[in-house]
């Protein structure tokens, strides 16, 4: 077991629940080293009930258990973090957390998933995979594509429909994605370059 400091709290530390994929935070409970250490074996987040005096696992009735992603203590080793995918809604109530909110994502966290399973591709290389022959093919075809699908993109812009620019700008980013991993470059790197082009006294290269 990690050091954590359960004395502080008579025992008990909070730990707060966060979903792995969305960061929004689902929960509050409390764990004693029992609910850690069986939260770390089944891999089901498990608390001390202040209210029963007992452990219980979140879903082992409604079957919406929080499965484990990771869990960390704080800097002062007293809060735990724990990040789950959760089966089903957290709150008793019904609802996605305890506090009546959605647990929805920013639909652009996906570019972020997405790199990381082209990255993947880049790594292993699985036979059957498009991004897979992409790398193969080398730089100059994967620059190629995107001139492509960038053309394709303007051409739709310019006389074609929404529903047609919606799908080949997705054509163009997903091999933009595949061109900047080639190059070892995060999608996220490129978002730190636009968001320091709002900072005063930003300046073009």
């Amino acid at each position: 077991m990690e050091t954590i400091d359960f004395e502080k709290m008579n025992g008990l530390v909070p730990a707060i629940i966060q979903d792995a994929d969305t960061r929004q935070v689902l929960m509050m409970g409390y764990m004693n080293p029992e609910a850690y250490e069986k939260t770390i074996q089944t891999k089901h987040v498990t608390f001390w009930s202040r209210s029963r005096q007992c452990l219980w696992t979140k879903g082992e009735t409604s079957g919406n258990y929080l499965n484990l992603v990771s869990i960390k203590p704080d800097c002062d080793a007293d809060t735990l973090l724990v990040k789950v995918h959760p089966d089903g809604p957290t709150c008793h109530t019904g609802t996605d957390t305890c506090w009546g909110e959605e647990n929805t994502a920013s639909p652009l966290l996906f570019l972020t998933q997405l790199q990381n399973l082209v990255d993947s591709r880049r790594d292993t290389l699985p036979e059957g995979s498009y991004t897979t022959t992409l790398f193969r093919d080398g730089l100059n075809r994967m620059a190629q594509k995107v001139g492509e699908e960038a053309l394709e993109a303007v051409i739709e812009a310019v006389n074609g429909t929404d529903e047609r620019l919606i799908y080949e700008t997705s054509d163009m980013l997903y091999h933009l994605l595949v061109l900047l991993s080639s190059k070892h470059i995060r999608i996220e790197q490129v978002v730190s370059e636009l968001q320091s082009r709002h900072q005063p006294g930003w300046k073009k290269h």
